[in-house]
C-alpha cells in the first residue's frame, strides 16, 4: 500500500502513473492501493480529468488525451516497483567492472543501479541525473579513494531530474564511455524505448552514442508503454535488464531483438 500521506499533486501523479501503465483503473483498486478514501481518489480523479490526463468512466478512470505526454516527477516513480526495480538494479550492477567509465541516465531505476556501484572501486560516472550527481558526490565526501569520480553533464532539469539540452548534449557527444546504464518510460516491440520528454530523448540519443555497450534497466511495468518520443530500437539494445515479472511473450520479443536479454527474480514478498 501506498503512503496515505502522499500530498495531493503526488497522489495525482501516482494515479497517472498507474493508469498509463495498465489503461485503466478502478477507484475500489486505488483506495486500497493508495490508503485514502473512495471521497479523496474521487476527488483526484475530477482533478486529472480537468486536466485531460483521465478520462472518467463508472466506478474507475481510463486514459484521457493528454495521457502520452504527462511525465510524473521522480519521488513519484520512485515508490513505483520497487521490489522489481531492486532486483533490476542489482543484476545491472553486475555488468561493471572495476575502473571503468560509465554513464547514468536519468530514471529511478538507472539511480538504483548507481546505489550499488558505490563500492565498486575506481570508477568515473558520468550522468545527467540530479539524484545520481547527489548520490556520487556526497559518496566522494566520504574520503574512500576508491570512490566513484563524478562528471555531471549539466543542462535544464525536467519533472524527472534529469538534465537535458544543448548544453547537455554537446557535453556528451565529447566523451566515450564503456557502458550506459540507460532507463526508459516506455518499451514496446514497435515503438522501441521512449520517453514523453522530447529533450530527455535527444539527450538519451547522445548517450547511447557515446557508448561501448548500452545496458538498459527496465522492470516489467514499462512494457507495453509508450511515450511521446522515441530514442531507440530495442536492436541498439547490447543488454536488457528486466524482471520475473515480464510476459513470456515480451520475453521472447526482446530475446530475438537485444544482444542480451537479463531476467532477475523478484523474491516472494
Amino acid at each position: 500500500m501506498a503512503d496515505s500521506g502522499l500530498l495531493a499533486h503526488q497522489r495525482q501523479a501516482l494515479i497517472a502513473e498507474i493508469v498509463r501503465r495498465s489503461g485503466a483503473v478502478r477507484v475500489a483498486d486505488l483506495v486500497e492501493q493508495l490508503g485514502v478514501s473512495d471521497m479523496t481518489v474521487r476527488r483526484d480523479l475530477d482533478a486529472l480529468e480537468r486536466s485531460g490526463t483521465v478520462k472518467k468512466v463508472h466506478g474507475g478512470a481510463v486514459l484521457g488525451s493528454e495521457t502520452a505526454v504527462a511525465e510524473p516527477g521522480f519521488e513519484v516513480k520512485s515508490g513505483l516497483e520497487s521490489a522489481a526495480k531492486a532486483a533490476v538494479a542489482d543484476a545491472a550492477a553486475a555488468l561493471v567492472e572495476p575502473g571503468s567509465v560509465i554513464a547514468i541516465s536519468a530514471g529511478t531505476t538507472a539511480f538504483a543501479v548507481a546505489a550499488r556501484l558505490l563500492r565498486v572501486p575506481r570508477l568515473t560516472v558520468v550522468t545527467n541525473s540530479l539524484p545520481v550527481a547527489d548520490l556520487i558526490r556526497s559518496a566522494g565526501e566520504q574520503h574512500d579513494p576508491d570512490a566513484p569520480s563524478l562528471l555531471l553533464t549539466g543542462g535544464s532539469p525536467t519533472p524527472s531530474a534529469a538534465l537535458v539540452g544543448p548544453l547537455a548534449d554537446q557535453s556528451i557527444r565529447a566523451l566515450h564511455v564503456d557502458l550506459l546504464v540507460l532507463g526508459a518510460h516506455g518499451v514496446s516491440e514497435k515503438a522501441g524505448l521512449t520517453t514523453p520528454n522530447l529533450a530527455e530523448s535527444q539527450t538519451n540519443r547522445a548517450l547511447i552514442a557515446s557508448a561501448r555497450r548500452v545496458a538498459v534497466v527496465a522492470d516489467h511495468s514499462k512494457w507495453g508503454v509508450v511515450g511521446l518520443s522515441g530514442f531507440a530500437a530495442l536492436e541498439d539494445v547490447d543488454v536488457f535488464v528486466t524482471d520475473s515479472g515480464l510476459g513470456e511473450h515480451a520475453r521472447g520479443v526482446l530475446a530475438e531483438a537485444v544482444g542480451e536479454l537479463v531476467v532477475a527474480e523478484v523474491p516472494a514478498a
